[in-house]
């Protein structure tokens, strides 16, 4: 995400901090770049031309020019200014005080709104809420089918109407069901329409006006650039929706609608969708969003997703071995699901300061974890925990099993005693200091 763009600001950024003194003429032929990048990532060049009139009006004053440290200044002063062009904070889902709390999901054809309601289903039942997904989208082959299937996939269960049941009645039906006592939360998927559409969209105001949603979230695909802001726009005229779910940010998606629609349409984003899983699904932080953008990493969200995959008792447990000198094949392999689960390895790196410049070029394949795996699981009980038995004939044996080569298993038994030099020194640190402990 935002790759493209990321580099050619980066570029921007190291001349700067190339000038000991930064005149005008300098400030202005950053911008004319950072204009460029923007533009080519197909940013609203309205929004375009207000971004980079506010970063000139402080870049050329005096507490920039005089500054020390110029270069710095200026990129500060930009990265200010993309948080506010996305919208200053995080902006939190509004619950209703008396349950249950229905939130309204729409958008075009093919944006992936289902599964999006999925995700958000996902989300707030991890967060204590009792969800019930309602399959308003009736016009689609499969639709329903493919709801309830994302449906079980998460335990969330899932209203379907009658065969032929008009959507409205059949939304109007589930809230009644709920207010009854087996919800709390209600997440409408209605149809995918297009915003010329008069019938259709006539149909979702009328599911509004029945059900007097909470929250109206429109689902733009960030794939689709400047078409999904000015979806949002004609979308915000009539439903007046009240936040964003930015599907597809982990494609190709140049940046351009992240970086609209929340100018545009003056609503914020909430959540950005990173993966096909339906596991994949992030609340939007402007702050930490702008730092990615600009190559600064993201901490904050690399933590939580660790605190996600990783449970306190399990970091408690990893310490323990550590202290003992015990790390083995068994942890290893325990370790290597639990980073699995934070997402692909170039969301992670993206995530670390630097990490995505330093790693510039390199291949990420995932599927290097598939093979690590077989390799592991191929080897008895006891080659995992006492590794320095596994002798030749033990190698090829594991080769054989895991359809690898022997090489692969050297490399990685080798690799495997790095590591648990490295985890030795970890174990002597003093007590919370350990690998998970640095998480706290």
């Amino acid at each position: 995400m935002f790759d493209a763009l990321t580099e050619k600001i980066e570029g921007v950024f190291k001349k700067l901090r190339g000038h000991g003194k930064l005149s005008e003429a300098n400030i202005e032929e950053a911008l004319r770049e950072v204009r460029r990048a923007l533009l080519e990532a197909d940013v609203n060049y309205r929004v375009v031309k207000t971004f980079i009139d506010r970063v000139r009006v402080r870049a050329v004053g005096l507490e920039v020019l005089k500054s020390l440290t110029p270069g710095q200044q200026v990129i500060k002063v930009v990265h200010e200014e993309l948080i506010h062009l996305l919208g200053d904070r995080h902006h939190a889902l509004a619950f209703s005080n008396i349950p249950p709390t229905v939130f309204m999901v729409v958008g075009l054809n093919g944006a992936g709104k289902t599964t999006a309601s999925a995700k958000l289903a996902r989300f707030l039942k991890s967060k204590g809420r009792r969800v019930v997904l309602v399959a308003a989208d009736v016009y689609r082959p499969a639709a329903v089918d493919q709801l309830e299937i994302l449906g079980r996939s998460i335990d969330v269960p899932v209203h379907r109407g009658a065969e032929g049941a008009d959507p409205v009645d059949i939304c109007a039906e589930a809230l009644a069901a709920a207010r009854n006592g087996n919800a709390d939360t209600l997440i409408l998927d209605t149809a995918g329409r297009l915003h010329v559409d008069e019938e259709m969209m006539a149909e979702v105001e009328r599911i509004r006006a029945r059900t007097s949603p909470h929250e109206t979230l429109f689902v733009a695909d960030a794939m689709t650039g400047q078409d999904a802001v000015n979806a949002a726009a004609e979308f915000k005229r009539r439903l007046d929706f009240t936040g964003v779910i930015l599907t597809k940010m982990d494609g190709d998606a140049r940046g351009g609608a992240a970086l609209s629609i929340r100018e545009v349409t003056g609503v914020p984003i909430k959540f950005v969708g990173t993966g096909e899983k339906v596991d994949a699904l992030e609340p939007f932080h402007p702050d930490r969003m702008a730092s990615r953008i600009l190559g600064m990493g993201d901490i904050l969200s690399l933590v939580e997703r660790a605190e996600q995959a990783v449970s306190v008792e399990q970091a408690a447990a990893l310490e323990q071995k550590l202290r003992k000198e015990g790390f083995s094949f068994e942890d290893f392999l325990e370790q290597l699901q639990q980073v699995k689960k934070m997402g692909p390895l170039d969301q992670l790196l993206d995530m670390i300061p630097g990490a995505g410049r330093a790693l510039k070029g390199l291949q990420l394949d995932d599927r290097a974890f598939v093979h690590v795996e077989a390799i592991i699981k191929s080897m008895t009980r006891e080659e995992r925990r006492r590794p320095n038995i596994i002798d030749g004939s033990r190698r090829r044996r594991i080769a054989q099993g895991s359809g690898r080569n022997v090489q692969e298993v050297n490399r990685l038994l080798k690799q495997f005693q790095q590591m648990q030099k490295m985890m030795k020194n970890l174990g002597r640190m003093k007590p919370g200091r350990g690998m998970m402990g640095m998480f706290r």
